[in-house]
């Protein structure tokens, strides 16, 4: 039986990608920072799908958070066989608007994060001559659109590099990269919703469906809806200072107050 570590697991993406994935049959190590909840969520699956999930409460915005699961991913005798790297957050407020210490906190776990824990997955897998790893990015890594989308940006750039460095080893990789989903996302950051358009909103489930299914075919980018897709074609050929302005602006109507 093999084993998905999942960060950001107990909220979201993170949570679908833990229901979907027990249901399949995989064990489970969950992640994130709020341990009774962890403790919650891995015995409710473990008791509904009869697979073994192990809760590890760590906070990937601290260095001791992010040694933890680098550990995790390393250990010999109990290989992760698939990676999400799933944990994030947003902020609200243009640049200036917001402190520069919580923008240094989302590089921390958006990038460094990242970059770690995908460097600790990928050496153990490539022993193994298989695994896999998701990056949960987002559209906003297409459009210039402050912290969040040049983090997400990162986020794309790295994971392409690595697929292609590590073609042929049996290790896959795969940003994936949605629109608005129906998540706690956007209440734990204090942005405003009601103006975002009905038909912008995707449902977490039928993302880590799609995504699981791109990993499959072994796609290194994965925008899970034909909307999205459409958009993020049409952006290519708008001009990049114009697309900043129509970014801005988007922004500015269909995102925090």
């Amino acid at each position: 039986m093999t084993t998905a570590l999942i960060t950001g697991s107990t909220a979201g993406l993170g949570a679908a990608f833990a229901r979907r994935l027990a249901a399949s049959g995989h064990d489970l190590v969950l992640v994130a920072r709020t341990a009774e909840r962890l403790h919650e969520q891995a015995a409710e699956l473990h008791e509904r799908h009869g697979v073994e999930a192990a809760a590890l409460p760590a906070d990937l915005a601290t260095e001791e958070g992010i040694a933890a699961v680098e550990a995790r991913l390393g250990e010999a005798g109990r290989p992760v066989d698939l990676l999400v790297n799933n944990a994030g957050f947003g902020l609200k407020g243009r640049f200036l608007q917001v402190a520069l210490a919580d923008e240094l906190t989302m590089l921390k776990v958006h990038c460094e994060a990242v970059l770690r824990l995908t460097t600790a997955a990928a050496a153990a897998m490539q022993e193994r001559s298989r695994g896999a790893v998701v990056n949960v990015a987002s559209v906003a890594a297409f459009v210039p659109r402050g912290t969040y989308g040049a983090s997400k940006a990162w986020v794309v750039q790295f994971t392409q590099g690595v697929a292609r460095d590590l073609a042929g080893s049996g290790v896959r990789l795969m940003a994936l990269c949605p629109g608005f989903v129906r998540t706690e996302f956007h209440e734990r950051a204090g942005m405003g919703t009601d103006r975002i358009p009905g038909w912008m909103w995707l449902d977490a489930d039928r993302v880590v469906a799609e995504a699981l299914r791109d990993l499959g075919r072994g796609r290194t980018v994965s925008i899970p809806d034909p909307r999205y897709k459409a958009l993020m074609g049409a952006a290519k050929l708008v001009p990049r200072g114009l697309l900043g302005r129509v970014s801005s602006g988007a922004g500015s109507k269909y995102g925090p107050r």
